[in-house]
């Protein structure tokens, strides 16, 4: 009995983690998918999940916060059913909901918080120093946790840790690939944005502007100066 018991409430609670985790990702894949978008990659874990999506660059501010966003609040509105149905477990699943989603939301990359911080980085930076700046940080608070779970003894926070650093390490030297693939972008299928900017390099590139590039005393286009690049490539 004590032990049909102990494997009932295993069940349940796996059963529990599985269906947030999975009407989380269903919240970013159906967001995705309407704006147009498609989705590389799908990862679940115990505290969460991670989905690699690609989308225009040229997709709004908001837009794109709102694929980001859909996640937890698909999460949240499957938090609310569970609760429903399963009154008297409403504590226990109160605390997977908001372990997985406070573990989402952290300021890591390629965690959802990550990738909302790198967006809004992107409002201030350039798209090279928005991806170094999200990816230092993310740096920094895993060495934080590392350090916290020798501390406390914690096997559970230093699994995450690694595994968080091991998908930070691949987002990195992929870096290189998502660079020139925004730069491509730009040059084949250019946007009309209403902001501009004067930079000197490709490096200051910004999303949601378009640039005008000084060379010394000669001013180029966007187009034209990527044209040249690709062309002497």
């Amino acid at each position: 009995m004590a032990i049909a018991a102990i494997f009932s409430a295993s069940f349940f609670s796996f059963f529990v983690i599985t269906v947030l985790v999975f009407i989380h990702e269903i919240g970013h894949v159906i967001m995705t998918y309407l704006l147009g978008g498609k989705v590389q990659e799908i990862l679940i874990t115990p505290l969460g999940g991670i989905s690699k999506t690609s989308i225009p660059f040229a997709t709004s501010f908001f837009m794109e916060l709102s694929i980001l966003l859909f996640g937890p609040i698909f999460q949240t509105i499957a938090w609310l059913i569970l609760i429903f149905i399963f009154p008297f477990e409403k504590e226990l699943i109160t605390v997977y909901h908001f372990s997985i989603l406070i573990f989402n939301l952290l300021p890591i990359y390629p965690l959802d918080g990550g990738k909302i911080f790198c967006l809004f980085l992107q409002l201030f930076f350039s798209f090279r120093k928005a991806y170094f700046l999200v990816f230092f940080i993310s740096f920094c608070i895993l060495i934080l946790f590392f350090f916290y779970a020798i501390i406390v003894c914690s096997f559970n926070v230093m699994f995450f840790t690694v595994f968080l650093f091991v998908k930070l390490i691949k987002e990195i030297k992929n870096y290189t690939y998502l660079y020139e693939k925004f730069l491509l972008e730009r040059y084949l299928h250019p946007s009309n944005f209403s902001k501009s900017k004067v930079v000197f390099s490709v490096y200051s590139f910004k999303r949601w502007y378009r640039h005008l590039i000084k060379i010394g005393n000669i001013y180029y286009l966007e187009r034209e100066y990527l044209e040249k690049r690709y062309k002497n490539c």
